[in-house]
């Protein structure tokens, strides 16, 4: 019985403590009965997938993977930013196209390799964007491999005007689109800004779309390739997706700020406030008059009176002396140091006090402060005043504010304090299962790459103790608990018989016993219904031997058959041993009988049945 517990506990160590160490980064796949089992390593499930260039699949505007190693059609800008100094003004930021440093081989992308400098560079679309009645779909792959500390990582759709020249690609460049990450300090953000035609006046203004509710953190520091997806729709609304969730949508007319149209109404420019016009809504009771009474040259707070000096208090002698074990360095110089003076330290002979003695504080009863008459509604009160409303000059209306100026350009114009920003994968489209057929092509494979690379939990683990020593016995204590407990709950222990074996064995029928010793009989019998089933079956056999025995006696002296029930006193000792003298001679059981109930003389242990005889 110990032992098979004894085996159970050690299952459910050995499974504890394989659950520590189950989850290892890897994942597991279920296979059916005819499959065969094959053991993949990482390395080689990141080999066995083969890089393939993505293909477009129906109508594009722009396309590029930069999987040629080439920037073919790609402009640097050769132009200078304006008001900014002119160190770095000038767009020298440098553009590299490399491969992950997650290993992909064969896919390569657009990297900004430079700090803190302007960088500039712009793509012609296969054919102008016009916005009409077709969906607007941008998508494009960013990975901070390196994090980022303050820059951004957005593009911009350049107008489609008569002066676009890439060569002077720069801030101030007219776009019709801005879309992506940024992040300034703690200020983590995704843009979707649009520039606005005024259809009477001709000035553009940009309009920025509320920001997303979701925690945008993570996509900066991950260090993971993220997809970053804008759709924009002919019935005025738009969608904003992180890896194919979106994170933002809403109304060009409803959900951007400043909104696209202006109010019917403007305050009027010319309109100014008359000089007798009362804004106060409270004003002094000129009907107050101080009371005599009022004394304003009392102090808020005096002297407590209450309060004497303490027993002890020394009034000329300073709170704080010169250190005299203190000793001047040997290496001070007084030309250069100054003058040497001890450090202060306090004085031992302030044990009360040192120093004028000053009763404290309290506030003054009689304090009254300046008197101020008390404040009434103003009568002639105006209420504030606020330049009258004239119609709106410039008002209009667009209830369809989709149709924005037509671009031919998609462009990177960025500034950053962090290198290695990695572009990949750029589409202009008009169909969403044009992008997503390229984000599964392109996007989706890295990320499945990206995962079989990733180190499991338990490489995790040790690679951080390897700069942290540390952590080793956090480890040691949290691995370690479980086992402990399992032990201690576990481990098999000598259990404390419920029972005694019997002072006597049973080579006779009945044992004589005292009285007292009858009663510490019962209490035994009572114990003894507590033990095993092995032992209570043995009991039984020894019981149906005395049952046989007394049946023969009875027969031998001839009792009638005639009784169906009949009263038998069956004798049961304390032993297993002896069986064969259990049942006694037939003597000895009459002697036994006759004995039974005496109060003076030996008492015997004896339990009645009833007996059915056969």
């Amino acid at each position: 019985m110990h032992f098979q517990g004894f085996r159970l506990c050690l299952g459910l160590l050995f499974i504890s403590v394989n659950a520590e160490f189950m989850d290892d980064g890897v994942e597991m796949e279920d296979f059916d009965e005819n499959s065969e089992e094959i053991d993949v390593d990482e390395d080689e499930l990141s080999s066995a997938i083969k890089y393939k260039t993505p293909q477009p699949i129906g109508e594009v505007y722009f396309t590029e993977t930069f999987d040629t190693g080439r920037l073919v059609g790609w402009v640097l800008s050769k132009a200078k930013k304006d008001d900014t100094d002119a160190e770095i003004s000038i767009y020298d930021g440098r553009w590299e196209i490399e491969e992950l440093k997650e290993e992909y081989p064969g896919d390569r992308g657009l990297v900004l390799k430079s700090r803190a400098k302007h960088h500039a560079i712009s793509a012609i679309l296969s054919k102008p964007f016009i916005f009409a009645d077709k969906p607007l779909i941008v998508q494009y792959e960013v990975n901070f491999q390196d994090g980022i500390d303050c820059g951004g990582a957005y593009i911009k759709l350049l107008a489609d005007t008569d002066d676009l020249n890439l060569e002077n690609f720069y801030d101030k460049t007219s776009y019709t689109i801005m879309f992506g990450p940024d992040k300034c300090g703690e200020d983590y953000k995704l843009h979707f800004i649009f520039r606005h035609k005024h259809p009477k006046t001709g000035v553009f203004e940009e309009k920025h779309a509320k920001p997303p509710d979701v925690d945008l953190k993570k996509f900066f520091t991950d260090r993971k390739t993220h997809l970053y997806t804008l759709v924009v729709n002919p019935d005025d609304t738009f969608e904003v997706l992180i890896d194919q969730i979106v994170v933002n949508k809403g109304s060009l007319l409803e959900d951007v700020v400043p909104p696209i149209n202006p109010p019917k109404e403007i305050e009027d420019p010319s309109d100014r406030k008359p000089d007798d016009w009362d804004e106060r809504a409270k004003i002094p009771d000129p009907s107050a008059i101080k009371p005599d009474d009022w004394d304003e040259s009392e102090p808020a707070q005096i002297e407590d009176s209450s309060i004497v000096k303490p027993d002890g208090w020394l009034d000329d002698e300073p709170k704080f002396i010169p250190d005299p074990t203190a000793e001047k360095p040997n290496d001070w110089n007084e030309d250069m140091d100054g003058e040497w003076e001890a450090p202060h330290i306090p004085n031992p002979v302030c044990r009360v006090g040192c120093g004028e003695w000053k009763p404290p504080m309290i506030d003054n009863p009689k304090f009254k402060g300046v008197w101020r008459p008390p404040m009434i509604d103003n009568p002639n009160y105006q209420g504030i005043w606020s330049p009258r409303k004239i119609p709106n000059p410039d008002y209009f209306e667009d209830d369809h504010p989709f149709l924005l100026t037509s671009f031919r350009a998609l462009g990177l114009e960025l500034w950053s304090m962090t290198s290695d920003i990695y572009f990949d994968n750029f589409i202009i489209c008009s169909e969403k299962e044009v992008a997503d057929r390229w984000a599964a092509d392109g996007w989706s494979m890295k990320i499945t790459v990206a995962s079989a690379n990733e180190p499991g939990v338990l490489k995790q683990l040790m690679a951080a103790a390897e700069d942290r020593p540390w952590l080793w016995l956090i480890y040691l204590v949290t691995a370690g608990l479980p086992v402990v407990l399992i032990i201690s709950f576990c481990w098999p222990r000598k259990v404390k018989k419920k029972y005694e074996d019997a002072d006597y064995k049973k080579t006779d029928v009945c044992k004589p016993q005292t009285k007292g010793a009858l009663e510490q009989e019962v209490k035994e019998e009572k114990a003894a219904l507590e033990k095993p089933i092995e032992v209570e079956e043995e009991k039984k056999q020894s019981d149906g031997e005395i049952l046989e025995k007394v049946k023969s006696v009875l027969e031998e002296e001839g009792e009638p058959e005639e009784k169906s029930e009949e009263e038998i006193e069956i004798i049961e000792g304390q032993e297993e041993g002896n069986k064969s003298n259990k049942s006694g001679s037939e003597d000895e059981m009459k002697e036994a009988d006759e004995s039974t109930g005496s109060g003076d003389g030996p008492v015997k242990s004896v339990r009645k049945r009833r007996v059915r005889k056969d």
